[in-house]
């Protein structure tokens, strides 16, 4: 008997087909190694490698720390530059500026790489701003502020270019370039991760555990390597290194034991940074003797 057309003896299996999401997702993948393996860079003072877009000049960096800078001071308010205060810490950052180049050239020459001396068009300023923070920052291109609030805490000049210091370390280093060029492979992976279709809660927990993984730890070692690189640093502007622990000190006491545990923190503790300033002592008194001059 024969079969009606319609209703085959041997139904035909239904494919389901090619999903062109898979490869939205291989492309991002392929664009985010790519990116990632195309703008590695050694870093002259530690010697690593690291991830910096290289379409991010010193220009363009400059310009954005500008930028931050001018919002910055018609937010807060700046002390004149001949207060006191501001004498005493333009004092401090003109000595920190001064040594910038050999200290690089020698951590560059230890790692065995050559120094880059990328900060040597920055065109450094530095105000004082009024309030209670304790803090400070450097921006890219060489743009500084000291909060009052730091002036009670550093209690002197050493424990100001202990501060001082760490921030010039984040310009020198380029932390900012490698955070920016960070976030954007995180980007290109969160666009991979919707492209897959994963759902909103999938993708929530998957960057949450980036984050306490990998995310937080590297913040955290951009604070220990800006520790070291600014004591080095102010220990060969002639600075006493070893006021780099009580500073800590006075530091941790300030969050009144409030301070986030640090698995969960964008900085080391107090204590694990008082721990790492104090192993680097005997190296920092080498470059106080090497490039401290006189004893001023």
């Amino acid at each position: 008997m024969r079969q009606h057309p319609e209703h085959p003896q041997y139904p035909r299996r239904r494919g389901r087909g090619f999903n062109p999401r898979i490869l939205i997702v291989l492309g991002l993948l392929l664009y985010g190694a790519y990116y990632y393996f195309s703008n590695r860079t050694v870093d002259p003072f530690t010697g690593e490698k690291v991830l910096i877009d290289k379409s991010l000049d010193a220009s363009q960096e400059e310009a954005l720390g500008l930028q931050a800078y001018r919002q910055i001071l018609q937010q807060e308010r700046p002390l004149p530059a001949d207060a006191e205060i501001s004498r005493q810490v333009q004092a401090i950052a003109t000595r920190l500026i001064d040594k910038i180049d050999e200290v690089e050239a020698a951590l560059a020459e230890e790692v065995g790489v050559q120094a880059q001396n990328f900060s040597r068009g920055f065109q450094w300023q530095v105000s004082v701003l009024e309030s209670p923070q304790a803090n400070a920052f450097a921006l890219p291109g060489g743009k500084m502020a000291v909060y009052t609030g730091l002036v009670p805490v550093a209690q002197n000049a050493d424990g100001m270019a202990v501060v001082m210091g760490h921030e010039i370390a984040h310009a020198l280093m380029r932390h900012g370039a490698q955070r920016m060029s960070r976030g954007k492979l995180e980007q290109i992976g969160a666009m991979a991760g919707a492209a897959s279709g994963m759902d909103a809660q999938t993708q929530q927990m998957i960057f949450q555990a980036y984050g306490v993984t990998s995310q937080l730890p590297y913040a955290r070692a951009h604070e220990s390597q800006a520790d070291e690189v600014g004591l080095l640093l102010m220990a060969a502007a002639c600075f006493n290194p070893a006021e780099a622990m009580p500073l800590w000190q006075r530091m941790g006491a300030q969050s009144g034991g409030k301070a986030p545990p640090e698995f969960a923190s964008t900085h080391p503790s107090a204590e694990t940074r008082i721990r790492h300033l104090q192993s680097l002592q005997p190296k920092a008194m080498q470059y106080r003797q090497r490039f401290c001059q006189q004893g001023r």
